[in-house]
Formats: C-alpha cells, sequence, structure tokens
C-alpha cells in the first residue's frame, strides 16, 4: 500500500519548504568561506548539505514504511546502539572546537549525540506504554531519569553542554508528560536527583580546560563590551551588526557582509543572522512563523492520534524543535549563552538534518497511522 497519500500535507509541505529556504541560505551564507576559510569550491557545503536531504528523503521513505508500534520495538535497540556509539566517540573522535563529539566515516562526521535526542523520544514513549500499568512503582518511575541520565553524562564528558542541556531539558519536558496520576511526589524527587546528578557530573569534569571553555559561555553579558569584543563576545557581537544591517527588508540574497568571515560559523549556529542580514526583520519572522506552524502542526497530529504511543511521540519531537528553536535564537541574540545548537531546518549539518528528519518522519508515521485507522472504521 502507497502509505505517501496518506501523510498530513500541511506538515510536509512546511518541512519542504523550510528544508528549501535553508538548503538556498546555507548557501549563501557558507561560499565566502568555503573559499576563503577552508580553500573548498564555494559550492562546498550546498552540495553536502544537498547529499544530507537526498539521504534524508531515503530515511523518510523507510521510516513511514512501518507502523508506530515498530518505532517502539526499535527504540530499545536503538537506544543501547547510541550509548554504544558515545563510547565509541571517545576512542575514535577527533577533537573539534574542545569537544570529543564526532566519529569519522570517510569525509563526513557522524554525531551520535544528535541522534540520542530522537531515539529518546521513541524510547519514552515505548517505555511508558509498556510500563503504563506499573507507574506506580518507584524503580519504574526512575528508570527513565536514570537512562536519561547516563546519556547526558557521555556527552557532557565530550564535553557538549549545549546538546546535553537540550537532552537534559528534554527528558525533563517528556518526564512531565507521563500518562500517570497522583506521582507528582515522585515527580518532583525524581528531577531532584536528574539534576543534582548533572550538576555532580559537571563538578568532575571542571578541572580540564575544554570544560572551562564550555563554562565561560556563561558569562554572555554585554558581549560588544571592550573585554569581550575579540574574545567570548565577538560572535554574538557581529550577530548584532548583521541583525543591524539586515533592518526591515535586508540587503538582498547574497549580499551580506558578516559573512566575510566576521561570523564563523554563519552557515551553522549563526544563520539566522545572515537570514537576518539578507532578507531582512519582516521574511525572518514570517520563516520563524513557520517553523512555529510545523510544531503547532505536529502537535495537532499528536492530539488526533490514535494511540497513546503516537500522541506520547508527536509531544516529544515538538518539544525537541522548540528547545532547538530557543536556544539557538536566544543564543545569537545574547539572551543565553552561546551552546552551539543548530537551527532546524536551516542551519547546516549532516547528523542534526538526518535526526530532524527522522523525527518528523515518525510524527508522519503517527498522521499515517491515524489516518488509516479512522479510514478502516469508516468503511
Amino acid at each position: 500500500m502507497n502509505k505517501l497519500k496518506y501523510t498530513d500535507k500541511v506538515l510536509l509541505f512546511l518541512s519542504v519548504l523550510l528544508f528549501s529556504i535553508g538548503l538556498v541560505m546555507i548557501f549563501s551564507s557558507s561560499n565566502i568561506a568555503a573559499f576563503m576559510r577552508y580553500d573548498k569550491s564555494p559550492y562546498e557545503f550546498l552540495l553536502k548539505q544537498g547529499l544530507f536531504l537526498f539521504v534524508g528523503i531515503i530515511e523518510f521513505l523507510f521510516i513511514i514504511h512501518f507502523g508506530t508500534k515498530t518505532y517502539s520495538g526499535v527504540s530499545w535497540f536503538a537506544l543501547l546502539g547510541s550509548g554504544v556509539a558515545l563510547l565509541v566517540v571517545f576512542f575514535v573522535g577527533p577533537i573539534i572546537n574542545d569537544a570529543r563529539s564526532w566519529i569519522p566515516i570517510g569525509p563526513f562526521n557522524f554525531q551520535p549525540s544528535e541522534f540520542a535526542k530522537v531515539i529518546l523520544i521513541l524510547w519514552y514513549a515505548a517505555f511508558f506504554e509498556l510500563n503504563r500499568h506499573q507507574l506506580n512503582n518507584m524503580f519504574t518511575n526512575f528508570f527513565p531519569l536514570i537512562v536519561s541520565g547516563i546519556i547526558c553524562a557521555l556527552i557532557i564528558l565530550q564535553p557538549d553542554f549545549g546538546t546535553a542541556g537540550i537532552i537534559l531539558l528534554l527528558s525533563f519536558m517528556m518526564y512531565m508528560l507521563m500518562p500517570a496520576k497522583r506521582l507528582v511526589k515522585f515527580k518532583v524527587v525524581g528531577i531532584s536527583v536528574f539534576v543534582v546528578a548533572f550538576i555532580i557530573m559537571g563538578y568532575y569534569v571542571f578541572n580540564t580546560s575544554s570544560v572551562q571553555r564550555q563554562i565561560s559561555r556563561f558569562d554572555f553579558a554585554n558581549p560588544c563590551s571592550k573585554e569581550k569584543f575579540y574574545t567570548t563576545g565577538n560572535q554574538v557581537c557581529n550577530s548584532y551588526i548583521a541583525f543591524n544591517n539586515g533592518g526591515t527588508w535586508g540587503k538582498g540574497l547574497g549580499n551580506s557582509t558578516q559573512k566575510y568571515l566576521y561570523l564563523p560559523e554563519s552557515h551553522t549556529d549563526f544563520i539566522f543572522a545572515i537570514v537576518v542580514e539578507e532578507l531582512g526583520g519582516v521574511i525572518s519572522s514570517v520563516i520563524i512563523l513557520m517553523m512555529l506552524a510545523v510544531i503547532a502542526r505536529i502537535i495537532y497530529i499528536g492530539k488526533n492520534s490514535t494511540s497513546s504511543r503516537g500522541a506520547f511521540m508527536c509531544y516529544g519531537v515538538a518539544i525537541y524543535i522548540f528547545l532547538h528553536i530557543s536556544i539557538n535564537l536566544l543564543g545569537i541574540m545574547g539572551w543565553l549563552p552561546l551552546t552551539g545548537v543548530p537551527l532546524p531546518f536551516l542551519s547546516y549539518g549532516g547528523s542534526f538534518t538526518l535526526s530532524l528528519i527522522m523525527a518528523l518522519s515518525i510524527v508522519q508515521g503517527v498522521a499515517i497511522e491515524t489516518k488509516m485507522k479512522k479510514l478502516g472504521n469508516s468503511k
């Protein structure tokens, strides 16, 4: 049976449109850096991102072929594989930006922590469905937090506080969505233990220079001051300049000046600053509204799901996308520490793009299952 016709067309249209905008902006923001900094073709990052999206299409077609029950079953093995991959990173991973977060695969670097976020969403849904009648048991109640704590600890040790923080928040919100009653005290105690474990783990790794670099990001106030402009505040201050240059209608596609090596991560973490500079505040706001529309549509699909498993998956994906948008935008605006969190749909990056497409494919799987069940009942 062709399941493509049962996909949610609104979500599919918005996703394709946003990824297409992202592809254009990745080329516009990266062509100068590719040529001048990396001595590559100006099309280097455009072609790579295009390849990631092509692989993502195959990934999408593969995932929607299966039902959501399959997602739950696979999640246990995927979680174990994710943990193993996070351990392998310490033995074979190159050090990039003072962190050991990647596994080299040919010309590409695979980042297990990005996929761990989506795998945790699937696993939480599977765990709560399997144990929905045993959630008053103390160990059962704590077990998801223990698993999330282990994943967080492995990522902190890389060290990558940004990704660990997202997993911490994602786990916290998924835990609060747990379909159980009269467990408020268990939740409070469990969350407290989880946060304390997170702080203790951070304390034990504070003595390394790479961790000190991560911690220095928390001193993010006044990035354009004389003391910080050429050090920790340089990127954010140049982001402000891009926002100011863009104004209401922008300087025109391809006409950014900040991408001329002023913003070293112009095609990844800071791509939205280039979007504002070139396309202006109005179009940039429309793009953000489209992203919020994606989140709203995912919540709608979850609300209409015929199973608690499907609803839980959708709500988890909505939280996942919302956290990335919020943390990225607040970081480049200087309202939060810079964490290296990519912006959904727009930022360059293979692991994040494929994990995002995986998350969207899971939601489409829920939408397909809901439509097919409703059609079956109506016949």
